[in-house]
């Protein structure tokens, strides 16, 4: 009675928090080089005097769906798409180095290379500062490069090299703001294997069919997780009902 209480209980609310994270997928289905979050459930016994028939419903090895997206070509000079594996550097709002697939590229007012939400990209000595007045290409080892408007392209300028890592897809976790880190908390070594497709973006690797036949079968999984918790109320009140008769 115990273990089946303590297990619909726990595996409701787990399963509520199962079907956010799908909800928040399917946002995130046009999201640039968005990876879809995986939940895994599992049943874990509740250690402690007293306690040996109950037990608990909790996450297991949250992790990522790291599957490449489809490539999108869109032509524009400060688009770039990650070929194969690999991630872009950038400097998270809190100063921090983390990594991003999203490689729809901005100049801010500053003149510094930026992604859409703002974050600085990394270059092999920090931020990538780009002069006024210059038409930026971006090469497929991730070299940044110049040329002053109207002139020739024998004026190029190479102003840095994006930094370019491949740390093993177990070390990186998602931080609340969507970008990923290593777990032990330093910076990734730059990779010069990781190369850049220019004018195109990956898109999301979320499968819509996947994600709605995942909603609706949390819905039922959670409808049965009440079942159960009602059963188990009515079996508690059966057996009260025996023993007062006594």
């Amino acid at each position: 009675m115990d273990r089946l209480i303590y297990v619909a209980m726990s595996g409701a609310k787990n399963t509520m928090l199962q079907q956010a994270t799908v909800a928040n997928n399917l946002a995130n289905l046009t999201t640039t080089g968005f990876r879809a979050q995986n939940v895994a459930l599992r049943a874990a016994p509740v250690v402690g005097e007293g306690l040996p028939t109950r037990a608990f419903v909790v996450d297991s090895t949250p992790n990522s769906d790291f599957r490449p997206g489809a490539i999108q070509h869109t032509d524009r000079d400060l688009d770039v798409a990650v070929e194969g594996r690999g991630w872009i550097a950038v400097q998270a709002a809190d100063g921090s180095e983390a990594y991003t697939r999203g490689g729809s590229l901005e100049i801010s007012g500053n003149g510094v290379l930026q992604t859409r939400s703002g974050l600085n990209v990394m270059g092999d000595g920090g931020p990538l500062a780009i002069p006024p007045d210059t038409r930026v290409s971006i090469g497929r080892d991730g070299t940044v490069s110049t040329v002053p408007t109207g002139n020739q392209a024998a004026q190029v300028a190479a102003l840095g090299r994006i930094k370019l890592v491949n740390p093993d897809e177990i070390q990186l976790v998602r931080g609340a703001d969507g970008l990923f880190r290593l777990n032990a908390g330093a910076a990734a070594p730059a990779d010069p294997q990781v190369k850049l497709i220019g004018g195109a973006l990956e898109g999301s690797n979320v499968n819509a069919v996947d994600a709605m036949v995942s909603m609706i079968a949390l819905a039922r999984q959670f409808d049965m997780q009440v079942k159960m918790m009602q059963n188990a109320e009515t079996n508690a009140r059966s057996a009260d009902q025996l023993l007062s008769s006594r």
